[in-house]
């Protein structure tokens, strides 16, 4: 969709703020803006848009490189505490309204190490953010990499991103979105090179994106790992929120040449990538995720509950409270009656199930089934939407919660390809 061509009810997304039923929701213009009309081949990702306008001699200026030796250049870091130290205490719910308490405790020796680029969350009024850590950012390494602690040690890099009001202006007629070019992807670059040379030392890595930071990391598969030596040391890639290519009937091609889709837990190597949609509210045909322009090509999609095909119930850690990676919502009593949850984190075993699907807008997408009961006490259904009711934003599905929704199921395969890879002598 061309962004001159908004449709009325996702111009709230741009603008920040949601009317319903006289409630207002403010709402971040969140990472998938990104994804509008862009799809990713072989190739850089692209907006199918007019030409961006002339920039200011301002944006033209070459911004001076980041000092990634600085700690405050980064999220988080093995050991210290930082960002990735919070609590990950779990409420797990049962289908019958039982209440049990999961506790999470990080792995200072885990045997590889995780690299993440976070999404789109930057409230920054700049096109491109600066090098704070704001509660933006604190927040969504809280809901999408913290907990992956527990498998590997954390590196996540702060970068100057495009912001939320930069992709308002990418958005505005005659405007383009480019993700994976300009000083973000330098950032990151910079980073990851720095992460290389000075903590690597020989260790197997995944690589965890979303959104915006999984646009980045395409290209830094394409141009710095896929093909090269250094992929030797590339435990897998999750790239979520985003659409990548594979030709059809193939695990491997089209965006990398030498990484395929992981079709089970213990590969190593491989790729798992999917954009998530509600099985009642499939891909329309503005979607933003799932197409392909390529008719020899289809989005790939690696479901993290079933690698190797078919369906499977999502392990998903949700915000007790809501919240998702840039606005909270007010859930439903998690259990009727309404009991204390005195955690961060909720776990609703059975209630959601996934599997890879297609329809006549989209090639591939990872489908989401709500499997509620109104006969049991816990809750049918689960906050993630952008919107709510007749406003849902068909064509983002549940990108705010992609991430929430298989955090155990990527964790138990993270934790298998760690010892898969440390059997093969890789990591120390």
């Amino acid at each position: 969709m061309h962004p001159g061509e908004m449709m009325p009810q996702h111009r709230w997304l741009v603008e920040g703020v949601w009317t319903r039923e006289g409630s207002v929701f403010k709402q971040l213009a969140i990472g998938a803006v990104l994804a509008a009309a862009i799809t990713t081949t072989g190739g850089p990702a692209r907006a199918q848009t007019a030409a961006a306008p002339a920039q200011t001699a301002a944006a033209t200026e070459t911004p001076k490189p980041n000092d990634y030796s600085d700690g405050k250049a980064w999220l988080c870091r093995p050991g210290r505490t930082d960002a990735c130290a919070i609590d990950h205490t779990t409420t797990v719910i049962a289908a019958d309204g039982k209440l049990s308490r999961e506790p999470w405790t990080a792995d200072p020796g885990a045997p590889i190490d995780c690299f993440y680029v976070y999404p789109t969350v930057s409230t920054d009024p700049t096109p491109n953010s600066d090098m704070s850590a704001d509660p933006a950012e604190l927040n969504v390494i809280r809901q999408q990499f913290a907990r992956f602690g527990s498998k590997c040690r954390p590196y996540a890099p702060l970068y100057r991103q495009v912001t939320l009001a930069g992709l308002r202006r990418m958005l505005a007629p005659g405007g383009a979105v480019t993700l994976d070019k300009g000083v973000q992807y330098d950032d990151v670059r910079d980073a990851w090179n720095y992460y290389l040379q000075n903590d690597n030392k020989g260790r197997g890595v995944v690589l965890v994106a979303h959104s915006q930071g999984s646009f980045i990391l395409n290209r830094l598969i394409r141009e710095e790992i896929d093909g090269n030596p250094i992929q030797s040391r590339l435990v897998s890639a999750i790239l979520l929120g985003t659409t990548i290519a594979v030709p059809r009937g193939k695990d491997v091609g089209g965006s990398f040449q030498h990484v395929p889709l992981c079709k089970s837990p213990s590969q190593i190597g491989c790729l798992i990538t999917f954009a998530s949609f509600r099985s009642t509210v499939p891909p329309p045909a503005n979607t933003l995720f799932g197409k392909v322009a390529d008719a020899t090509m289809i989005a790939a999609c690696a479901n993290p509950a079933a690698l190797a095909g078919g369906s499977g119930q999502l392990h998903a850690y949700l915000d007790s409270g809501g919240r998702t990676i840039t606005n909270t919502g007010t859930p439903k009593p998690w259990v009727t009656p309404e009991q204390t949850i005195d955690t961060p984190w909720v776990s609703v075993p059975g209630l959601l199930t996934a599997r890879c699907a297609s329809n006549e807008n989209a090639s591939g997408y990872l489908e989401v089934t709500v499997n509620g009961n109104p006969s049991d006490p816990r809750t049918d259904d689960i906050t993630g939407d952008i919107g709510a009711g007749a406003n849902v934003a068909a064509n983002w599905g549940l990108h705010l919660i992609d991430v929430n929704l298989v955090m155990g199921d990527l964790l138990d395969i993270v934790g298998q390809q760690a010892k898969a890879y440390t059997s093969k002598g890789g990591s120390r």
